[in-house]
């Protein structure tokens, strides 16, 4: 089957591995009908000239001009503003839509592609994080298909082809352990921009990274795995595995456990989420496990690394706790990339949030919030992190 693909976050890292497994495809399996990205938009009109793309989006609005100058006489329709994703996705010509733009800016186009019963190819933790129930909800009314891009959900899906998910005892996330993996909490504390940016397996964008560093990624993942797979929270754990070659594992009733194993080359959950149930060729690094050689495991350091911790705390509160959750870790996240922070004040700021929200924020209490009660626990906890960082 051909599929007709909007790809939101284009121009980041998944959306450029993105459009490498589009070009190995090939136009006769999948055509790129839209493109998304919040500010590049150079590099977004590169794309949509190369892949023929028939519609662009920019959320940046003062970028229009530029965008359709740059793609002058290629007939290509731009849409610009904060809500031109969402117009992309409900095209007619769309049937199958990757999600990889970071943070809370890409939900509105997620929850529109749930709506329209599309193929959903997340990457975008925040969708499940912030809004779980609800596109869960929304996906099953409209027929939409919730296939994970992350490796380790990816890896849970795919292992869970060998038994439904009421039959899983447990999942079981890896994780690298990050940059600081056998550093003291001392001088994680004090780390550099740099030395958090040095992951020891992935290529990824700097908040993937940082989140790496932190273990925050980890913490999403666990929120996301119990709405994706619709487990409790005691049937999901967190392991430490540095070569990350097992990217997740399932374990059954019956004791079987079933892993998935592979390079780290995320064109291989890219490309099954695109064409899945089917498995095409895919060029990687050769799989060698003589060369390999040993593959390791280590508990979670909690007190090292809280951030664990805290999403199973997220999960007991329910609610919008997610989205408080995530919006805080923004913030904290990008004022330690600038230079404003201590690594260490990042996972400290984003408890410290939640505390304050249990105790007056908007939305607690509420079990089943709707979208606008979500949003508004996103703007309050990024208020309320800016005001525990100015202090």
């Amino acid at each position: 089957m051909k599929r007709s693909l909007v790809l939101l976050g284009s121009t980041g890292s998944i959306g450029k591995s993105t459009l490498d497994v589009c070009r190995n495809l090939g136009p006769e399996r999948i055509s790129v009908h839209g493109l998304a990205a919040g500010t590049n938009w150079e590099r977004l009109a590169q794309q949509a000239r190369e892949h023929g793309a028939k519609q662009v989006a920019i959320a940046d609005a003062s970028k229009r001009d530029r965008l359709v100058e740059a793609l002058g006489g290629t007939g290509i329709e731009v849409l610009a503003g904060p809500d031109a994703a969402a117009r992309l996705v409900a095209h007619e010509a769309c049937d199958t839509v990757l999600a990889a733009v970071t943070g809370a800016a890409g939900l509105p186009a997620v929850l529109e592609a749930a709506r329209r019963g599309r193929r959903l190819c997340l990457s975008n933790k925040e969708s499940l994080v912030l809004t779980g129930p609800i596109l869960g909800q929304l996906a099953r009314a409209h027929g939409a298909e919730l296939i994970p891009v992350d490796s380790e959900h990816s890896a849970i899906f795919q292992a869970l082809r060998a038994g439904s998910c009421a039959e899983a005892k447990k999942l079981l996330l890896t994780a690298s352990g990050g940059p600081f993996r056998e550093w003291s909490a001392e001088r994680m504390a004090t780390a550099s921009r740099e030395e958090a940016l040095k992951h020891p397996t992935w290529d990824m964008g700097p908040f993937i990274t940082i989140d790496s560093a932190t273990l925050m990624n980890k913490a999403l993942e666990v929120i996301e795995a119990r709405w994706l797979f619709d487990l409790p929270p005691e049937k999901i754990e967190v392991v430490v595995h540095p070569q990350s070659i097992i990217h997740s594992l399932v374990e059954f009733v019956d004791g079987s456990v079933m892993a998935q194993l592979g390079v780290p080359d995320m064109r291989v959950p890219i490309q099954y989420a695109l064409t899945f149930p089917a498995r095409l060729p895919l060029e990687t690094a050769p799989f060698d496990l003589a060369r390999i050689g040993r593959l390791t495991f280590e508990e979670v350091d909690r007190a090292r690394f809280p951030s664990v911790d805290l999403a199973f705390e997220v999960l007991r509160r329910g609610g919008v706790a997610g989205a408080v959750f995530n919006a805080a870790n923004e913030v904290a996240r990008a004022a330690f990339l600038d230079g404003a922070i201590a690594f260490g004040a990042i996972v400290r700021t984003t408890g410290r949030v939640l505390e304050r929200h249990a105790a007056a924020g908007p939305g607690r209490g509420v079990a089943t919030p709707d979208l606008e009660q979500v949003l508004e626990a996103d703007r309050w906890a990024r208020e309320e992190a800016r005001r525990c960082l100015s202090s």
